[in-house]
């Protein structure tokens, strides 16, 4: 189980008022901490679930294998106590293919098939449809899944009707909302692998499982099996040549970068990581407090194919 951090969410500001007799009803919004009984009181007012999910990979030799999975469950946990929703408990595991490393090297990564993965999702989701609730929305911490959910995400609005959303709150090759924030140049990929932000996130998460002495600042570079015209920066699948990026391969993460440190941690600190939780799940709390006011019919509830 994911280590706790100690933190009171109850201290968070709300963004809804005029429910604290709803809110008073719940000893958490941890749905794996309440009883059935909880869970048919809160589908008399309520129909929308957050399902963190994220990844079990190596992040280097400084941050815990746990990290993806740190950044869901930290905004889940903060979205629901803002907004008075129910979260279920993590899905751990997510697709690291590239994340293995050779045999007996021990990098720790526990990856799942695509199938597996997709298979899964599917059934988290159809079983809380199954129960009553209408608005599914997942908390995504590992930007690997994006490239497998598509499929299973369509599968489940055709088939149910339900409102099914997928939101990445974290900071790759797209700054967004967190525009100032980190200190690293670009060029110090402060939004990749194990670099500040992750390990500002971890500080802030809980910083006596963030190693710093073991920190280093490390650049990817262009695969061995590929040409040097061409170049690698970041942690995509796809590289530059002759400025464009329009080349995109199959690449394992040992292959362009050995530490598993894409970019400088050394920057880090838990003041910007617990910034980058405040602004991006406030951001979301909007989001799915908009995403409550639309009108959703579910025409198929019943998980009927949940044996085999």
């Amino acid at each position: 189980m994911i280590a706790e951090n100690g933190r009171d969410y109850k201290e968070l500001p709300h963004l809804t008022e005029g429910d604290e007799e709803f809110r008073n009803k719940f000893l958490s919004w941890d749905l794996g901490n309440i009883s059935f009984v909880d869970v048919q009181e809160y589908l008399k007012v309520k129909d929308t679930i957050l399902v963190p999910m994220a990844s079990f990979e190596q992040h280097g030799p400084h941050l815990p294998i746990y990290t993806d999975t740190i950044t869901c469950i930290e905004m889940a946990r903060r979205v629901a106590e803002m907004i008075a929703v129910l979260h279920t408990p993590p899905i751990w595991m997510g697709y690291s293919p590239q994340h293995m490393f050779d045999p007996g090297m021990g990098r720790g990564t526990i990856t799942v098939r695509s199938s597996v993965l997709l298979n899964l999702v599917n059934d988290v989701a159809r079983s809380l449809i199954h129960h009553g609730f209408n608005r599914i929305i997942f908390i995504n911490g590992h930007g690997s899944n994006v490239k497998v959910i598509d499929p299973v995400l369509r599968k489940l609005r055709y088939e149910t009707g339900a409102l099914i959303s997928f939101v990445k709150p974290y900071m790759e090759n797209y700054v967004g909302i967190l525009e100032g924030l980190m200190e690293n140049p670009w060029e110090e990929t402060p939004g990749w692998h194990s670099s500040e932000l992750e390990t500002s996130q971890d500080l802030a998460w809980n910083e006596k499982y963030v190693r710093m002495e073991r920190a280093n600042f490390t650049k990817a570079h262009i695969p061995d099996f590929l040409p040097k015209s061409f170049e690698k920066k970041d942690g995509m699948p796809d590289v530059e040549f002759e400025g464009y990026k329009y080349f995109t391969f199959p690449m394992d993460h040992h292959e362009f970068i050995e530490t598993g440190v894409i970019g400088n941690p050394l920057r880090a600190t838990k003041e910007k990581g617990e910034e980058a939780f405040r602004r991006l799940s406030e951001h979301v709390a909007r989001g799915v407090l908009e995403l409550q006011e639309v009108p959703v019919t579910v025409h198929t509830r019943e998980f009927i194919d949940r044996v085999l």
